[in-house]
């Protein structure tokens, strides 16, 4: 598949992207490629492959789930303006 300028244009346009008459040959080019490998890409025949979360079957390293900060809220609510019952009390926004 090859596309005109006009269509490029007009591909710009509906993307909402300014192109000036400069790029319009290089970005046909640059789409043109693009069709050429994807048409490439459907000529080959995968009927017996079965799909892939991921192009490579590496193991997930998982860590262990292990608290590493400490627990600081005590030290917060100290320094707050104002806090109460654990809670960290606001002045009313909307009435």
């Amino acid at each position: 598949m090859s596309l005109s300028n006009e269509e490029v244009r007009h591909l710009a346009r509906l993307a909402r992207l300014s192109m000036h008459d400069d790029n319009v040959d290089v970005t046909r080019r640059q789409l043109d490629s693009i069709f050429v490998l994807i048409a490439q890409m459907q000529k080959i025949d995968a009927t017996n492959i079965e799909p892939m979360s991921h192009p490579q079957e590496l193991p997930a390293r998982l860590r262990e789930d292990v608290v590493t900060e400490t627990d600081c809220r005590a030290a917060f609510q100290a320094i707050a303006p104002h806090a109460e019952a654990g809670l960290y009390i606001v002045p009313k926004v909307i009435e």
